[in-house]
């Protein structure tokens, strides 16, 4: 990130757009109708935000019988609030693109501090009562007064001025015909149409302080690494002290991030004291994709100095799970698998095994599944323990997985539905259970998570009420199927976030983020909140689609690394992944940083003085 004085007297620009559709399977209009952001600055060409994806989408509508109703939004307008905070207005259409009915003379209104999160407010009546084809918004400094303009359906023009976009100054404001050459409402606000983002439909141009640029930066373009630091010059008397000589790792988001370092010492006499000059070069566990054919849903986990991975194996159609061992984690790409559980050993799991996630709570090792006696429409929660002592990779030292039960001791789901993807984290010394459930009877309502408090002591078993977390309300959550699945937790000092994985398991499946604090009731749904767009998806990196049900493992240099499922083309199987997951000057986490962007190749050496006394 840039400093101030380094970008003092720039103009930042922004411009909203939506984007013309691609193929069903690459970016759908469930995807392209949503508000998109580029950048620029000085006049230069703009910048797509998040990969030229959506930033911005309208929520789905909650039907009676609870299915959720997909929403879509175009000709999005980005306009300046009169306490210097943001506003959207854009036409709620249906996801096909036609015309909402039930919306007639209403638009979508989101307000924003930062244009990085927005907050839908509901819908500005303006009292016309005829479908609105299109609109815009600015603030009048001067005169402190919103101006609306608006066309409608059969062509009329119109326009109001409000002190406030309160439902109730929209009511008694005076609305106005505009003169025939004013009908082209746009004009006024954006005249760059050739220099719009690839595909893209453009909104309007919005100038915006050099803060709301960076903020807009941190969290929506990838950090790249742009210098190694080490010491100039150290003490040592072994190799060994060498080894604690880390470089600093600086990105362009003004981050930094320790790395190892290998050091070539030959040159060096610890016997003969004097002052060597070595170099080094900063060390990087390279994970060409996939690391794991055929294998979704991975998760990592260590226990008693070993790292072990896990997968749902589609190789056989999901009929067993194997595990792997290693000392490190690069050493789990090459390690034998050895299968612990398949569908033949007990009746009540006789198909589908799925999403299978080590955790060790109260110094056990548990895997949570999900698996069913033989149908999908059965497939439930379980947890499977490690016998005391027990070894991972044996088969005959794991118990028999048992079906997670509520407080009252009554299967977390009945007859109506599925439950799957149980996750567990432990905050403050509480345990939590979130997991993905579906009702199918007496409708199909798509894929909701859940949140519990569970018993430590016997973690299938929940000791509070489920509360619902997510719906998949937004369009990249129910393209192609209304799916929120794959929870996993990834905490630090001063958030929880939780990523969960949306839409259906094709090219189509992206990645999403609750947060909350780690003070909070987290029992509470509104202690968390949702990000409105996709941290990670089939345009985070080029030949990975569909990529998504993350789980997170520490490596011994302290590095996080994402473990998640994509296929290596549109129609490929779903494999797994390994990344190393960033965290952005705002603490969240960056899941789209790539091998090359984490470390850039020309910068790899480093070299300092080493003094031998």
């Amino acid at each position: 990130m840039k400093t101030t004085q380094e970008n003092a007297g720039k103009k930042y620009e922004l411009l909203c757009y939506t984007r013309k559709p691609e193929e069903d399977s690459i970016y759908s209009e469930k995807l392209a109708c949503s508000m998109h952001l580029a950048l620029r600055e000085d006049g230069g060409s703009f910048v797509p935000l998040n990969h030229n994806s959506g930033i911005l989408y309208a929520k789905a509508v909650q039907r009676k019988d609870g299915t959720l109703h997909a929403k879509s939004l175009k000709n999005p307008c980005l306009f300046e609030m009169a306490d210097g905070t943001f506003g959207v207005i854009a036409e709620r259409i249906e996801t096909g693109g036609s015309d909402d009915e039930s919306v007639k003379g209403k638009l979508l209104f989101f307000t924003s501090v930062d244009l990085v999160r927005y907050q839908e407010k509901g819908l500005l009546d303006l009292g016309m009562g005829k479908t609105i084809e299109d609109a815009v918004c600015s603030y009048d400094k001067v005169n402190c007064v919103y101006l609306l303009k608006w066309k409608d359906i059969e062509g009329g023009c119109y326009s109001c001025r409000v002190s406030d976009l309160a439902d109730e100054e929209l009511r008694k404001a005076e609305r106005c015909c505009l003169p025939a050459g004013e009908t082209d409402i746009r004009d006024s606000f954006f005249s760059d149409r050739e220099d719009c983002p690839e595909g893209g439909l453009p909104g309007n141009l919005l100038s915006v302080e050099e803060a709301v640029a960076e903020r807009l930066k941190c969290r929506f373009l990838v950090p790249e690494n742009i210098a190694n630091e080490v010491p100039e010059r150290v003490s040592a008397s072994s190799p060994e002290d060498l080894k604690e000589i880390k470089a600093a790792a600086k990105y362009s988001d003004g981050t930094s991030v320790e790395k190892r370092v290998d050091w070539y010492t030959k040159e060096v006499d610890f016997n003969r004291p004097g002052t060597y000059r070595i170099t080094g070069r900063v060390h990087q566990d390279h994970y060409e994709f996939p690391v794991a054919w055929h294998r979704a849903d991975p998760c990592i986990g260590k226990w008693e100095g070993k790292y072990y991975f896990i997968a749902t194996n589609d190789f056989d159609n999901n009929h067993s799970l194997y595990i792997r061992e290693a000392d490190t984690i690069p050493g789990l790409i090459t390690a034998q698998e050895i299968k612990i559980l398949d569908t033949s050993m007990y009746p009540h799991l006789g198909n589908l095994l799925w999403a299978p996630e080590f955790h060790i709570i109260r110094d056990r090792l548990y895997i949570f599944h999900a698996g069913t006696p033989g149908e999908f429409e059965k497939e439930q929660c379980h947890v499977m323990a490690l016998k005391k002592n027990g070894n991972p990779m044996k088969a005959g030292d794991w118990e028999m997985p048992l079906r997670v039960v509520k407080k009252d001791g009554s299967y977390l789901y009945g007859e109506e539905g599925i439950t799957l993807d149980m996750t567990e984290f432990e905050v403050a010394g509480r345990y939590y259970a979130v997991w993905s459930q579906r009702q199918f009877k007496p409708v199909d309502q798509g894929a909701w998570l859940y949140m519990a408090e569970l018993n430590p002591e016997e973690p299938w078993k929940l000791i509070s009420d489920p509360v619902l977390l997510s719906m998949p309300e937004y369009g990249w959550a129910n393209n192609h199927t209304f799916v929120d699945e794959g929870p996993f937790a990834l905490i630090t000092e001063k958030k929880i976030f939780l990523t969960f994985s949306s839409a259906a398991v094709d090219s189509t499946y992206v990645v999403g983020l609750l947060s909350a604090d780690p003070e909070a009731d987290l029992l509470d749904p509104g202690s968390w909140i949702k990000e409105n767009y996709p941290l990670m998806s089939s345009r985070s990196k080029e030949g990975e689609y569909g990529t998504g049900h993350n789980s997170y493992i520490m490596d011994e240099d302290g590095l996080v690394w994402n473990a998640y499922h994509g296929k290596p083309g549109v129609d490929g199987p779903r494999s797994s992944g390994l990344r190393r997951v960033h965290f952005g000057a705002d603490g969240y986490p960056v899941l789209d940083l790539t091998e090359e962007k984490d470390l850039a190749p020309g910068l790899t050496e480093v070299s300092m003085d080493v003094v031998v006394k």
